[in-house]
This record gives C-alpha cells, sequence and structure tokens, in this order.
C-alpha cells in the first residue's frame, strides 16, 4: 500500500475532537475557551470533510472527483448559512446573497489569481481545454447575473427583494442550469474538462474501494460536525465583525472563505504541479456549485417558511461581478495563462476585500 492511501490519523481523529468539542460546547454555554476550541474544531472539521472528499474524489476520478469536492464544500455553505440566517431572524435576510457573491469574488479572482500566479512563477506558461472553461464560464455568468443583479429591476415586488413566484423560477432556473452542466462536465462532453495531455506521473495511486467507502462515511460524519459547529460560532463571528466596525456583509465573506479555504490549497497544489485544468475545475466548479445549489435551496427554505431572502446585490458590487466576469472571459479566451493573469485577478480580489471593509 502507498503512502497515498494510508488514511492519515488527523483525519480520525479531527472528527472525533470535533465532536467532543460540540458536547463539551452545549454543555457550557458561551464559556471563552471553549469558544476558541469550537472555531479551532470547527476550522479542522472543514479540512477533514474536504480531506475525505478528496479521497472519495480519488478513486471515482476526474472531472467526476472536482465534482464530489465541489458538492462537499457546497453542501457546508448551505448548512452554514440556512442555519445562521433562521437563528438570527429577518435582520439576515442578506447573508445568502452576501456569502454567494463573496464565494464568486473569492473564487474568480482570489483562487483563480493564486493559481494562475504559482503555476506561472513555476511553469512560465500553463494550458488548460478552453471550451470547458468556457462552458462553466458562460453558466456561471448567466447565473450570476440572473440570482444576485436582476432581483434589483423586477417590478412585482421591490427589489432587491423578489416575489415568491420569482424565487421558485430562480431557485428551478439555477438547479436546472447546474444539472445540465454536471451533464456536459461527466457525460455528453466529458473530455472538454480533461487536460489534452495529462501527466499520469503527477497522480498518486488511487485508494481501494473499502478506502473511498469509509472516506464517504467520514466526509458525513465532518459535515454534521461542521454544521453544528458553525451555528455555535455564528454568534461570536458577529459580534466580532460589529466590534471592528465592519459592514455586515463582511460576515458573508468569513463564511465563503471558511468553507472554500480548503478546496482553494487544493486548486493551488494542482496549479503548482503544472494541473492547471485540475485547478480550473475545482476553482471554478465550487463557485458555480455555490450559486446553482445554494440559491435553489436557500430559496425553498424561505419559500416554505415564508420570511424575506434579499438577493440583489448593491451597485459598487454589481461593478466588480462584471469587471469579474469580463476579466474572466479574457482570461480563459486563449487556452495559455501567464503571472499576468493571475496578478490582474488578484488585484480585482485585493479591491473587493478592501470596499467591503471601505464601502
Amino acid at each position: 500500500m502507498t503512502t497515498s492511501t494510508v488514511l492519515p490519523r488527523w483525519t480520525l481523529a479531527t472528527p472525533i475532537a470535533a465532536w467532543l468539542i460540540l458536547g463539551a460546547a452545549y454543555v457550557l454555554p458561551g464559556h471563552g475557551l471553549l469558544l476558541a476550541l469550537v472555531g479551532v474544531a470547527l476550522a479542522g472539521a472543514v479540512f477533514a470533510a474536504v480531506h475525505h472528499a478528496e479521497v472519495v474524489a480519488h478513486r471515482v476520478g476526474e472531472p467526476f472527483g472536482t465534482l464530489v469536492l465541489a458538492v462537499a464544500v457546497t453542501v457546508i455553505e448551505v448548512a452554514l448559512i440556512v442555519s445562521v440566517m433562521l437563528t438570527s431572524g429577518p435582520e439576515k435576510a442578506g447573508l445568502a446573497r452576501d456569502t454567494v457573491f463573496a464565494a464568486v469574488m473569492i473564487v474568480c479572482n482570489g483562487i483563480v489569481g493564486i493559481c494562475l500566479l504559482v503555476g506561472g512563477i513555476r511553469h512560465r506558461e500553463q494550458d488548460f481545454q478552453v471550451r470547458g472553461a468556457a462552458a462553466t464560464l458562460a453558466v456561471l455568468a448567466s447565473l450570476s447575473v440572473l440570482t444576485l443583479v436582476m432581483p434589483n429591476f423586477t417590478t412585482t415586488r421591490e427589489g432587491p427583494l423578489l416575489s415568491s413566484s420569482q424565487l421558485a423560477f430562480a431557485g428551478v432556473s439555477s438547479l436546472v442550469l447546474y444539472g445540465v452542466f454536471v451533464f456536459v462536465q461527466t457525460v455528453r462532453h466529458r473530455d472538454y474538462f480533461l487536460a489534452a495531455s495529462p501527466d499520469e506521473s503527477v497522480h498518486a495511486a488511487p485508494p481501494s474501494s473499502a478506502q473511498a467507502l469509509i472516506g464517504g462515511g467520514l466526509l458525513l460524519v465532518c459535515l454534521v460536525a461542521v454544521v453544528l459547529l458553525a451555528k455555535l460560532l455564528s454568534p461570536t463571528v458577529e459580534t466580532a465583525v460589529q466590534n471592528i466596525g465592519a459592514p455586515p456583509a463582511v460576515v458573508g465573506i468569513v463564511i465563503a472563505a471558511l468553507v472554500l479555504l480548503p478546496e482553494g490549497l487544493a486548486a493551488v497544489r494542482a496549479a503548482r504541479a503544472d494541473r492547471l485544468q485540475n485547478s480550473l475545475n475545482l476553482a471554478l466548479g465550487s463557485a458555480l456549485a455555490s450559486i446553482g445549489l445554494t440559491i435553489p435551496t436557500v430559496a425553498a427554505v424561505f419559500l416554505w417558511t415564508g420570511q424575506p431572502l434579499v438577493l440583489g446585490i448593491d451597485g459598487k458590487e454589481t461593478v466588480m461581478l462584471m469587471l469579474t466576469l469580463v476579466v474572466g472571459t479574457l482570461t480563459l479566451s486563449t487556452g495559455r495563462t501567464t503571472i499576468l493573469q493571475g496578478t490582474v485577478h488578484l488585484s480585482l480580489f485585493a479591491a473587493y476585500l478592501f470596499l467591503s471593509f471601505a464601502p
């Protein structure tokens, strides 16, 4: 058995420790030290969840592997959003919008920028499949505008809110678009999302079926722990954001950054290993799943509960989104990237972070 197929001990110890800390936090609510441990356990559970998703992904192969990772990350994101919004009341009606928009900015500018910069520094130029990247970006642009911009211009109900029928349409159309994309990615045009000349030497031996099943079970354990830990920690995060005088939208950035960080690291590792196709599949697939799965789920929950759901972003954020989509289109139009494209995307990400704290 190779080292790559052995289940690391920390991936077993982390979920156990997370559940122990979770139990202690419920017994002693509000204890300062326990809250700090909850934060550490939450981060550890997220990393463990993504590791186990990677085990399953490695077993099933590409492009199914990146789909497993994207769905796992999105489940975490949806769980965090819904748990915080349902427990906080109407004042958190815009959390889903803030988190989804933050995920798009973090992925399309932050993660993609770092991947292109790291890959360009190490390999000068890197190539990828234009057809797959263009298809992903087309769906991402459509979903982003329809769910985050269009609510500001509807007239049935004053924006940035949608009427019940409009919210239902947004949820269904998002799910349909994402479903068709998954079908194209995994069945109809799978070759669009595979490296043109794969280098099998950079891949470790795949895990056995038993290890993949164990990884899948531990993935579920970690995901449940993440949801419960995040529910405990969310009031502390909100208080910290208020204490530093940051806008409420920063809470969405924190949630998106938390769930995307491990997958972002995986994407950077792939780019550094000269596997930019896998890197883009990971990054852009996460952004797409974030909208295509989060919006339908949140829409269904809030249609059921009757609570208001704010989806429309403001003018400044709309400009940032449009600029990101235009630059992304130019970056992915040639099939080759250098450090210049990475630097451009990172400059947009820096602008997004600065304007989020100083709107």
